[in-house]
C-alpha cells in the first residue's frame, strides 16, 4: 500500500535501489508486542455500522447486492441485503447465541444456534460471529495463544506476526504502521492489519484481506424524529481509527468468496432495542436449521 508525505523519500529510495522499503525507525521486540499495539489501535471500537456492497461467488454463482451491517461486540450481527433496485433480499440477526434469517425471496425465516455454518448460509463464508465482528470493524480476530509464541518478521513494508495456537491451528496477520505514526517509538505506533489467515492441520479455514483504509469517526446519537422516543447514546465513546473500505474473505476448501465493501461507515453506534433479533413476518414460515 503506498504510503505519502514523511515515506515518500523512503518508497522512492527503495524502488531506485530494487530493495523492499525498510522497516521503521523503532520496531516491535517481538510479535505479542505488536499484536498489542493492533488491540490498543481498536480498543475504542465496540462496534460498527456502515452500508455499502456485497459481492459473493460461490456454487450458485455469483450474487451482488446493497448491504447494511451492524456488527457489535462480542457477536451480534445484523446484516440486510437488498438488490440492486431496492427490494429487500435477505435480512441476518445474531444476538450472539442464536441466529435468525429472513429469506424474502422464499418467504421463509430460519433459526437455530448461532453457529458458523448457520451465519454462512448468508455470508456464505463460515466463520464465528465473533470473527466476522472483528473482521468487520479492520482487527485481526486473534487465536489463543501463549504471549511468548508469536514471531514477528518485516516483509516488503508489512509485519508478519504468526501465531501458533492450540489443537494444531495457526495464524499469520500482516501489520501496516500508520503514515504518521512511522517515526514515532514502537509503544505509540497505530496498526493497521491488511492479511488475517488461519490455518488448521494444514487447511486454510480463511483468508481476510483488507484493503483502502480509511479513518472512520463515533456516530452520532440515534433521534426520534417525532420526539416521542428517548435519545439513543452511541454505544461506546469516541474512536478515530482506520477502517478497511474493502473486506475480501475466502473460504479455500468451499470456493466461497465474497466482498464487502464500505461507502459508508462508523464506529460505536446507538442500538435500538431489537436491533439483533427479527419477528417473523405475516406470510412468512419458521424453519429451523442447525449444522455442525
Amino acid at each position: 500500500m503506498p504510503r505519502p508525505n514523511a515515506l515518500v523519500g523512503v518508497l522512492a529510495a527503495a524502488v531506485l535501489c530494487g530493495c523492499p522499503p525498510p522497516p521503521p525507525p523503532s520496531q516491535f521486540p517481538n510479535g505479542e508486542a505488536a499484536l498489542d499495539r493492533m488491540k490498543a489501535t481498536y480498543a475504542c471500537a465496540n462496534g460498527i455500522q456502515g452500508e455499502g456492497k456485497i459481492d459473493h461467488f460461490g456454487e450458485r454463482g455469483r450474487v451482488r447486492g446493497n448491504v447494511l451491517l451492524f456488527a457489535v461486540n462480542p457477536a451480534r450481527v445484523r446484516i440486510d441485503v437488498l438488490s440492486p433496485f431496492g427490494a429487500m433480499l435477505y435480512t441476518l440477526t445474531s444476538n450472539g447465541d442464536t441466529f435468525e434469517m429472513l429469506d424474502m425471496q422464499k418467504k421463509v425465516m430460519f433459526h437455530g444456534p448461532a453457529t458458523p455454518c448457520n451465519l454462512a448460509r448468508m455470508t456464505q463464508v463460515e466463520v464465528p460471529g465473533h470473527v466476522l465482528v472483528w473482521l468487520l470493524r479492520g482487527e485481526a480476530p486473534l487465536l489463543k495463544h501463549d504471549p511468548q509464541a508469536p514471531s514477528i518478521e518485516w516483509d516488503g513494508g508489512d509485519y508478519v506476526v504468526n501465531v501458533p495456537s492450540v489443537n494444531d491451528a495457526s495464524q499469520r496477520v500482516h501489520l501496516q504502521v500508520y503514515d504518521d505514526d512511522w517515526k514515532l517509538p514502537w509503544q505509540k505506533q497505530r496498526l493497521r492489519v491488511t492479511e488475517v489467515e488461519t490455518v488448521q492441520r494444514g487447511v486454510t479455514l480463511y483468508r481476510a484481506e483488507l484493503d483502502n483504509h480509511e479513518k472512520a469517526s463515533t456516530l452520532p446519537p440515534r433521534k426520534d424524529e417525532d420526539g416521542l422516543a428517548a435519545e439513543i447514546p452511541p454505544s461506546g465513546g469516541k474512536c478515530d481509527v482506520e477502517v478497511p473500505r474493502a473486506i475480501h474473505l475466502t473460504v479455500p476448501h468451499s470456493g466461497d468468496d465474497v466482498v464487502f465493501q464500505y461507502e459508508k461507515v462508523g464506529f460505536n453506534p446507538p442500538i435500538p432495542s431489537g436491533a439483533f433479533s427479527q419477528e417473523k413476518p405475516a406470510g412468512a414460515r419458521k424453519q429451523f436449521v442447525t449444522c455442525k
